[in-house]
């Protein structure tokens, strides 16, 4: 199929998307696919019909296989997540070197990090206060175990620096690999023009993980089959009643902070159409949903971020600094209500000092969670604060993976949202292209060459 020529049609706007100069014309499907959301929403109710089917009727084999389909596509996004969150803090410390005022935007990134950490971790406090999610379950303190991994603020202290550099590729420790990446960025900054072949490399390698992690991106309406029916499989439908209360919580805490602190925060912090925000971030927020990985939702975030009007240059470094460290749902509304669901459970009474505990750990050690599916180590970490025994998080992880559908979407969004706020009241916020952002497609077009973003340098403009 041949490209129209240039007298055939008007150019593209600027700002639009176009094919690259000289790149070949796109052949078109046969047959049409449907547009992202469609497939994940198919894929969702396709898992959970089988995974009823493998339950109800005892089918094995279906069961192995739903297994198998959702732990592979889990593993296909591990397995990016080591090199791509060491290459990504690398590039995006060093690409600090074209941005003004580059202390005063990092330092406001992180101070909107902790602000709508706190906002989101009274959410999840009032609503556990007011439901009592632990009372009624039918759930006692046998039916919970302690929990493989643990984290205690000594592990998290310590556990920061690695011991070698191959081990925490190898158990993907994140904590240590970002440690790793941001002494490497900063060692690169400070060497100055010796150091452009190492960044060169670095650009190249995260063009490269980038572009493969679009792929499997693309499997992710088949990756939903296999995680949704493996939930359902293993648990069943009695499950949610026994958790009913404590699901219901989850949900409406992060519902809140999306579609309420969110959207207050753009419009009256920074003047913005907090309806342009969803158009344009959908395509992130409905991969953050089903992946529930907010690094490996690192791409989509960064590209509706850029689109939404903030600098690439500063996307590049807030981006995946977020990916990393902002987790409103995972470590904000999520163990908030997990402490008092425990703590009643095993008939513990919590005071004003805990419930002030709980805000501490949520503000500032959010990045236990470390963009990696499940809140595992966040919950012990908090539970482990109060005294609480923590074979409470054993009650919790069989409905961990339903809830962390919610929980990862609004870690996305409250990453973007932080961005937007900090390039808007920084004046370098392109509010024209924020007003015209629009969804994209992600399994339609060739979104992989977005990879190589980080590549092309733009300054960005002082901050007034």
């Amino acid at each position: 199929m041949s490209s129209p020529s240039p007298d055939a049609a008007p150019a593209p706007a600027p700002g639009a998307d176009s094919p690259a100069a000289g790149a070949p014309a796109r052949s078109r499907p046969l047959i049409p696919l449907p547009p992202f959301w469609a497939q994940i929403l198919a894929g969702l109710v396709l898992g959970v019909l089988l995974g009823w089917i493998a339950r109800h009727w005892q089918v094995d084999w279906l069961g192995r296989t739903l297994e198998e389909v959702g732990g592979t596509f889990v593993q296909l996004l591990r397995l990016a997540v080591g090199p791509l969150v060491f290459f990504a803090i690398v590039i995006s410390i060093t690409s600090l070197r074209n941005v003004s005022n580059a202390a005063r935007l990092a330092g406001r990134t992180l101070l909107w990090f902790l602000a709508t950490s706190l906002i989101a971790v009274v959410i999840g406090l009032a609503i556990g206060l007011i439901t009592d999610p632990g009372q009624g379950t039918g759930l006692s303190p046998a039916d919970g175990e302690t929990p493989e991994t643990k984290g205690s603020w000594i592990d998290f202290l310590t556990g920061i620096v690695p011991t070698d550099v191959i081990t925490p590729f190898t158990d993907l420790e994140v904590l240590q690999i970002v440690f790793m990446a941001a002494v490497a960025g900063i060692a690169a900054l400070r060497l100055g023009e010796k150091a452009a072949p190492l960044i060169t490399f670095g650009e190249s390698a995260l063009t490269l993980l980038q572009k493969a992690l679009w792929w499997v991106i693309r499997l992710a309406p088949l990756g939903s089959v296999g995680l949704i029916g493996r939930a359902i499989n293993e648990y069943g439908w009695d499950l949610i009643g026994d958790y009913a209360t404590f699901t219901a919580d989850v949900y409406v805490g992060c519902l809140l902070v999306l579609f309420g602190v969110y959207p207050l925060l753009l419009r009256f912090a920074a003047g913005l159409n907090p309806l342009q925000f969803f158009r344009g971030a959908w395509p992130a927020l409905q991969l953050a949903f089903v992946s529930r990985s907010s690094v490996g939702t690192l791409p989509v975030t960064q590209k509706v971020t850029e689109r939404l009007g903030v600098p690439r240059e500063y996307a590049s470094f807030a981006m995946p600094f977020g990916a990393t460290t902002k987790m409103d749902g995972c470590a904000a509304v999520y163990p908030a209500l997990a402490a008092i669901f425990v703590a009643q459970i095993f008939g513990i009474g919590l005071d004003l000092r805990d419930y002030l505990l709980i805000a501490f750990v949520s503000v500032v050690g959010s990045a236990a969670t470390a963009g990696l599916t499940g809140a595992t180590v966040m919950t012990t970490l908090t539970l482990s604060t109060l005294g609480l025994p923590l074979e409470g998080v054993g009650l919790l992880l069989a409905i961990d993976p339903i809830l962390d559908m919610m929980r990862t979407a609004t870690n996305v969004a409250g990453q973007s949202v932080c961005a937007i706020l900090v390039a808007a009241r920084e004046k370098i916020l392109d509010r024209e292209a924020y007003a015209h952002a629009t969804s994209f497609e992600i399994s339609g077009a060739d979104q992989e060459e977005e990879a190589g973003a980080l590549a092309r340098p733009e300054k960005v403009p002082a901050a007034a």
